[in-house]
């Protein structure tokens, strides 16, 4: 349908009238063909509604008013169908903006999660090198101990080897003794040789020498056990030393040992610290990530926002051509109504009885 159309000037018909022929011509006001109540073509039931809008004192714009609501009813129904799409396209917009807003809530708590693992890392690192710092102290505690005990175990030895010296030397004297009472036997004998001239003189001499010489042998014997517990007791020394150079290697060994692991122990605390200096980047470029995240979340919102204002604008832009629409359909029904009300047939009555009165 056409809005440049000449129709019917008719307010019921309205119907769209040709246009003229090739010849020309002047168009047409109503239609030829249709026929109303009592066979009355459309240009006597214009004539005849005139003349009883005439009769009440009304001139014809309620006529134009009718036409112009008929005219915005086909505009109304034109802009309907682009009005419902803007509405559609309003709420994916809407939709569009919710699952933004729903992702820059994501990526901001993803990034939070990201930061708090990383201080968790932090925290775990740094306790795992608290912890690798103080075992590498009780080793550092232990090897002085070792160091101690070594000393004290170096100490013992050196006076176990200064006993077994004054054993060996006590045995020497024995020995000495020995070889003492081995002489003043054999002086002895050499007495009692002597003494054979003098029988008298030579027994008494004799039972002396004997005597002597029991007492000599008594000495020996006794020089020998000395000897022979002397002798024991630097066996005992030398096992004993032996036994103190045992544990003094042993101990040595368990040094090197201690020594290894507090190398190992702080190769341990630099991989600690390796891995907390790692862990404060990974923290540090999670921060870094975090701004950029909230900068974009800011941006959205800025966005988010500005969309918001033009759907805003956008709505109450449509409120007011809906209200306006609104408007102009009531008063297209109020024009209708009055049409609908007065009949060209009900007017002519009525234009009869007031002239008879």
């Amino acid at each position: 349908m056409s809005d440049t159309a000449v129709r019917c000037g008719y307010s019921r018909c309205r119907a769209e009238l040709p246009p003229p022929g090739p010849q020309g011509g002047r168009p047409r006001s109503f239609c030829r063909d249709t026929r109303w109540e009592g066979g009355r073509t459309c240009a006597q039931m214009a004539r005849t509604e005139r003349e009883a809008l005439g009769a009440l004192g009304l001139d014809a714009g309620g006529g134009g008013f009718a036409l112009d609501a008929d005219r915005l009813r086909e505009h109304v129904a034109a802009v309907a169908a682009p009005v419902s799409e803007l509405a559609t396209a309003l709420e994916a917009v809407q939709r569009r903006l919710d699952e933004v807003e729903h992702e820059a809530v994501t990526a901001t708590e993803q990034a939070r999660s990201r930061a708090a693992e990383a201080d968790r890392a932090r925290q775990e690192a740094d306790a795992a090198r608290d912890e690798a710092v103080r075992r590498a102290r009780e080793a550092e505690a232990a090897a002085a101990d070792a160091r101690r005990e070594r000393a004290e175990a170096v100490t013992r030895a050196e006076e176990s080897a200064v006993a077994a010296l004054e054993a060996t030397e006590a045995l020497g004297a024995a020995r000495q003794q020995a070889g003492d009472a081995v002489t003043a036997r054999d002086q002895a004998v050499d007495d009692a040789r002597a003494a054979r001239a003098d029988a008298e003189q030579a027994r008494r001499d004799r039972e002396q020498a004997v005597l002597a010489a029991r007492a000599a042998e008594h000495d020996r014997d006794t020089a020998q056990r000395q000897a022979t517990a002397h002798e024991r007791d630097r066996d005992d020394a030398r096992t004993e030393l032996d036994r103190l150079r045992t544990g003094h290697d042993e101990l040595r060994s368990e040094h090197a040992g201690l020594t290894e692991t507090a190398t190992a122990l702080r190769r341990e605390v630099e991989n600690q610290r390796a891995d907390a200096e790692q862990a404060r980047t990974g923290a540090a470029t999670v921060r870094e990530e975090l701004a950029e995240a909230r900068a974009t979340a800011a941006a959205t919102r800025s966005e988010l926002d500005r969309i918001r204002a033009d759907l805003e604008s956008v709505r109450q832009e449509r409120d007011a051509h809906a209200v306006e629409l609104q408007q102009l359909r009531a008063a297209g029904d109020a024009g209708d109504t009055a049409r609908q009300r007065l009949h060209p047939e009900d007017v002519a009555a009525l234009v009869s009885a007031l002239r008879q009165q």
